[in-house]
């Protein structure tokens, strides 16, 4: 049971394949140059070395979102089109929740990991692992980076944030959240791919032509919209 995982919702370009229980390989840079030329010829050089062939694959899973917008549909389009034209399932996973795995699946608290969404957001959620097993106890957002603060400084055990653009945000954790914050170190920053695969391992197929990322922004800007629309219909 070969699965191939695929994250290019951020920054780090993450390709991995695993087997059974077993990762066969593994590829991650964290580079600013363009998934849309490098993704594909990662995923060809990593099956080759690893001899695996396309028809060897059982399952495709993919880093869903949030993050950056062109990043998620670049992953997405592909895992989309391998598992449709190899007729294999299709697996999404949070963007959030993989990389919550990679840095904090053995911290005794709450984890927080983030990407930044400039003008002081942040998507995040909150997760909490119990003998490896995730429990979700705050849906992946976008919201400002002092009202997740906010939201945290009730918390009555330590918080874990974790990931690339924490020393955006890191000053302010500190100041505000103070004993109650946990940094990751760097080396866990990134998104583990294989973490991705073994997430999404015994996760049910979903179907492929309606499989859809997690944008987020996009969902709240219509909203906004949605209600700004409709307060100016009440009006007239």
């Amino acid at each position: 049971m070969k699965i191939l995982a695929i994250d290019t919702s951020n920054l780090v370009l993450g390709i991995a394949i695993i087997d059974q229980d077993k990762v066969i390989g593994e590829y991650i840079t964290n580079l600013k140059k363009n998934h849309s030329v490098r993704a594909m010829p990662a995923i060809e050089m990593l099956m080759k070395e690893c001899d695996v062939s396309p028809t060897d694959l059982t399952k495709i899973v993919v880093a869903k979102g949030p993050g950056s917008y062109t990043g998620v549909r670049i992953g997405v389009t592909i895992a989309k089109t391998l598992a449709w034209t190899l007729n294999i399932p299709l697996v999404g996973v949070s963007s959030l929740q993989v990389l919550a795995a990679s840095a904090g699946r053995y911290f005794p608290g709450s984890v927080s990991p983030l990407f930044d969404a400039r003008r002081g957001q942040i998507y995040t959620g909150l997760f909490k692992f119990t003998n490896g097993n995730v429990e979700q106890l705050e849906k992946d957002q976008l919201i400002l980076a002092k009202d997740w603060v906010s939201r945290l400084s009730s918390e009555q055990e330590k918080v874990l944030f974790t990931g690339n653009d924490l020393s955006i945000h890191k000053e302010l954790f500190e100041t505000e959240l103070k004993e109650i914050a946990v940094f990751a170190d760097y080396a866990d920053f990134n998104p583990r791919p294989s973490v991705l695969a073994r997430l999404g391992q015994a996760m049910e197929a979903e179907e492929v032509h309606p499989f859809t990322p997690n944008y987020i922004r996009l969902v709240e800007a219509e909203a906004n919209w949605l209600k700004a629309n409709n307060k100016e219909l009440k009006e007239e």
